[in-house]
Parts: structure tokens; sequence; C-alpha cells
């Protein structure tokens, strides 16, 4: 008999090895790093999470921070919410600012952290004398900041003026239609993006730190001057309706921040809490920032059922984000 036979907290499941050959489709890959470890174990789990998640009875709240937007993530999440994969949206306003962009005819392009022969305080200093702006290697000229103005009080503001305090979900939901209307009267190239999809299929937008954006910075110019004003509490009401009516509800963490607090933080004042949990991050957990904190940790306050099933990816989610969506939309045949 064997000395180990008694081990409680081992069990004979041996590393297999992934593959990677021509031809695999992205979902076969995805269930070929199941049979590895570290990180590639953690997405393989990602794709059998958020599979679950896409059945129609998982009301799922998707957060998506930082700037996915611009760095070429848009058309995937508008696209799951045109295929009912959403029921909320929490983001950014710099999302917003740059979906909007793409919307009306400016587009993003590909850049340069540094150009040849400068330093990188240097390239910084001629894109700043050229107007472009600058997020890691992807530029934006800057007069597209002056369209996305113009269509805010041209399209969005003069409308909501007349309405009183709105919220902010209110807010996204008109910059979605307005998104939507003029970039099929303009005919632009670009698709209308994820406002205009969550506008289109009456999925709530919410954007909890919004001011904190050029969005938010146009929003206040034009309160100076008009009776225009949101109201910032307004929100919290129909996002916890939404989550206290759920029978079963998942969480997608695209980044931290605040919209990842905003959409875990619905549970504390819902008799049930989350049931799925996706996280994709950079950030540490051993900073104690929110932006690292563990889903396991969620579930000390919560926010995620003790039973809940539940992962966090360690890794840029400019690869993660595709790569678990077309996996397990694979799986659950779409």
């Amino acid at each position: 008999m064997s000395d180990h036979e008694d081990r409680e907290t081992f069990c004979h499941d041996p590393i297999g090895h992934a593959e990677a050959r021509a031809g695999m489709t992205v979902g076969e890959l995805a269930d070929s790093y199941g049979e590895a470890g570290i990180g590639a174990a953690d997405i393989h789990e990602a794709v059998d999470i958020y599979a679950e998640m896409l059945d129609d009875d998982v009301t799922t709240f998707v957060g998506l921070a930082g700037a996915m937007v611009p760095t070429g993530m848009r058309a995937i999440v508008s696209e799951l919410i045109r295929d009912g994969h959403v029921d909320v949206l929490v983001t950014t306003g710099a999302n917003c600012t740059h979906d909007t962009i793409e919307a009306i005819g400016g587009k993003h392009h590909h850049g340069e952290v540094t150009a040849e022969g400068h330093t990188e305080r240097e390239h910084d200093e001629n894109l700043r004398d050229e107007g472009v702006d600058r997020i890691y290697n992807v530029y934006l000229p800057q007069e597209h900041f002056a369209l996305f103005e113009n269509h805010l009080r041209e399209e969005v503001f003069t409308v909501l003026e007349d309405e009183g305090a709105v919220s902010i979900q209110r807010m996204t939901e008109e910059l979605g239609r307005a998104n939507s209307e003029v970039n099929e009267a303009k005919d632009v190239h670009e698709d209308a993006g994820v406002l205009a999809a969550a506008y289109e299929h009456d999925v709530p937008v919410y954007c909890p730190a919004f001011q904190d954006s050029v969005l938010g910075l146009q929003a206040w110019m034009y309160s100076q001057t008009s009776d225009f004003t949101v109201d910032a509490l307004a929100d919290m009401t129909s996002i916890t309706d939404v989550a206290y009516e759920a029978d079963s509800a998942g969480a997608l963490v695209v980044g931290g921040g605040v919209p990842k607090n905003y959409v875990l933080q619905t549970m504390l004042v819902s008799p049930d809490a989350y049931d799925y949990a996706v996280q994709l991050t950079m950030d540490p957990a051993n900073t104690g920032g929110l932006s690292g904190a563990t889903l396991d940790e969620a579930r000390s306050w919560g926010k995620l059922e003790k039973d809940a099933r539940n992962v966090s990816v360690y890794a840029d989610a400019t690869i993660t984000l595709p790569l678990v969506v077309a996996a397990a939309r694979e799986r659950v045949g779409e």
C-alpha cells in the first residue's frame, strides 16, 4: 500500500499538452488549453463558464472598462448585443466617446509607441504638434473631437435639455439613437457600433463615471449655457431592478475600475448574487486594488453566490476577449 493513498489535497489529474496545428478552430484551441496549466487552463475555464452564460435564461451584465473600443474590440461587443447576449452594459465615457467617433465617420489608426530615432517623450511632443492623440500604439486625429462635439450639441443635448434632469442611461440611449441615425444617413463605412446596437435592441448602457471623459467634458460645457443636466443617481434604480428580477445572472468583466465594481455591486441590494462570472484583467490581485481583485474576493462581499462558477484571467483583454467569446459561441453553435 502506498504511503500517499490518504492524500486529501491531491487528485490524479495529470497535465496534458496543448495542441497548435493547422486548421484548428478557435474552439478546438480553447479545448486544447484545458490540457495545460497556468493561464491556458484559466482561458479554458473562462470559455466553459461564458458558454453557460450565453444561455437565454441567464441575465448577462457586461463591464467594459478602459479603451477597449479604440483598440479594436468594438465589433465584438456590438455583435454580442445584436445577438441577444448582453442584457446590461456598463462602460466608460471613453468607450462611449470613441464608439461615437467611429459611428459618425471618424477612425482610429495604427501608430507607434516611439518613432525611430526619437525617445517616447520626443515622439509624443511631435504628435502633440501634429494634433494627434495616442493610446499606446493607436492614434486618433484631434479633429475628430470637433466632429464629436458638434454631434453631441446638434443631435443629443438639444433633445435632452427639455426633459429636465436626465439619467446617464437616458443620455447614452439618446446618443445611441443619434449614432444609428447619422451613421445611416451619412452612409458611414464603419458600423454604427455599440451604443447604436444597444439602442436598437433596448439594452441599457450605464456609464457611472462618464464625467471622466471627453463626453463628460462636453456635457458639462453644454450645461453651462443651457437647461441640460444629469441626475447621477437615477440609474441606480433601473440597474438594481434588473439584478433583482434576474432568475440567474452572469457577469463578464472586461478590465476593472468603475465598470467592474458597478456591475458587481448591483447584487449587494438584491436577494441573490451572480451565478457566473468571468474577469479578464491584467491588474494583479496582491496590490489590494479593485481592478485586479479576484472574483473569489467578490464572493466574500456577497456579490457572487457561494457556489458560483467563476474565473479570473490575467492577460491583455484585447487578446483574451476575442478568444473567449469566439470559442464560447462556437461551443453553443453560433
